[in-house]
């Protein structure tokens, strides 16, 4: 075999495109307002909204059979229903998420399973509130190798079910909802399509200030430590705060950079809803149009994994993001773990 062979085929397989096809989410049928925990908890709407900007969230009911994988099939059935195509065409599935329903199966081979994926390649990905722009990372790289041509990336959690609704919770209850969402990705022709430019990062060093733990030895501080606090969301709000603050802006520098592109030539970042305040010092930052970073935190709350595909769905389906368009999916949450995503569409 000659030396330029090797080469060629390299080169082909890199100028592959990969678009995004189709869309779905899936909420909860249970809807609960600030106004709900309000008679559960010592807290009032005004108080929720000043410091987190969320008005309302979906909460699932394991007694009504909703979970993580019945929203991850909800949202990904929606997905190859807009894409055009039905289970048996994909060939990959990954789905994010850091609550499947038990230890083993995963979430990812229920859904192939149910969508009649047959004996496909399915995994989850586990990185918090950064998971569906890990996985949308993940799968590209997988596709690029020629071997994947239509892939699912869900992204979904039932965070609710470690949290403590009642008083001695409401720091942290207040700001969760559970969601499913996904998209389709194709294998295209077109080279120009699919990833610009990512940036992946962890900090284990700071995953003392959010996280689930098991038993009495994980609680990073002794003071936390409490037999109730087990299995529920522990969060250092301070701490959180500073290191979204001071790690979204750098983020989309960095992200920008290794694409060469400035700010205003990106046509929407879709990024993670942890705090609406976050959000908007960041849009502040960068000058953008409130039409360009988008925000339903209000809505949903804090949907972990589900947050960026739940807004992707609902831009794509109201027509905002188009074909096309350059879009920046964002996202940072527990691990410490924090990500960036830049599409042409």
């Amino acid at each position: 075999m000659s030396s330029e062979q090797p080469a060629g085929s390299a080169r082909a397989r890199s100028l592959s495109g990969v678009v995004i096809a189709g869309t779905g989410s899936a909420v909860p049928g249970r809807r609960v307002t600030n106004a709900d925990l309000e008679k559960v908890m010592d807290t009032s709407d005004e108080w929720i909204v000043q410091r987190t900007g969320i008005r309302e969230r979906h909460i699932h009911d394991r007694d009504a059979g909703e979970s993580s994988a019945s929203l991850a099939t909800e949202a990904a059935g929606r997905a190859l229903e807009s894409a055009g195509l039905a289970g048996d065409q994909v060939d990959l599935l990954v789905c994010a998420t850091m609550t499947p329903d038990m230890p083993t199966p995963s979430v990812s081979c229920i859904v192939a399973d149910r969508i009649g994926a047959g004996p496909i390649p399915a995994f989850d990905l586990n990185a918090a509130c950064s998971g569906f722009v890990y996985a949308m990372n993940t799968v590209h790289a997988l596709m690029l190798g020629g071997r994947y041509k239509t892939a699912l990336v869900i992204g979904v959690d039932c965070i609710t079910q470690h949290c403590d609704f009642s008083t001695s919770g409401r720091a942290t209850s207040v700001l969760f909802g559970d969601a499913g969402g996904a998209c389709v990705l194709r294998a295209s022709d077109d080279a120009s399509k699919g990833l610009l430019a990512e940036s992946m990062h962890s900090d284990g060093a700071g995953a003392q200030h959010l996280y689930i733990p098991s038993r009495a030895g994980d609680f990073y501080d002794q003071d936390d430590s409490d037999a109730q606090k087990i299995n529920r969301v522990v969060m250092h709000g301070p701490g959180i705060f500073k290191f979204a603050v001071s790690t979204f802006p750098r983020l989309i520098e960095q992200t920008l950079d290794r694409a060469g592109l400035s700010a205003d030539a990106v046509d929407h970042y879709i990024c993670h809803q942890s705090n609406a305040r976050i959000l908007a010092a960041a849009r502040e930052r960068f000058g953008l149009a409130e039409s360009k970073m988008h925000v339903n935190i209000d809505r949903f709350g804090n949907t972990v994994a589900a947050s960026v595909p739940l807004i992707l769905d609902h831009q794509t389906r109201a027509g905002r993001v188009q074909p096309g368009q350059k879009v920046m999916f964002l996202a940072f949450g527990a691990g410490l773990t924090w990500a960036s995503s830049l599409w042409q569409l």
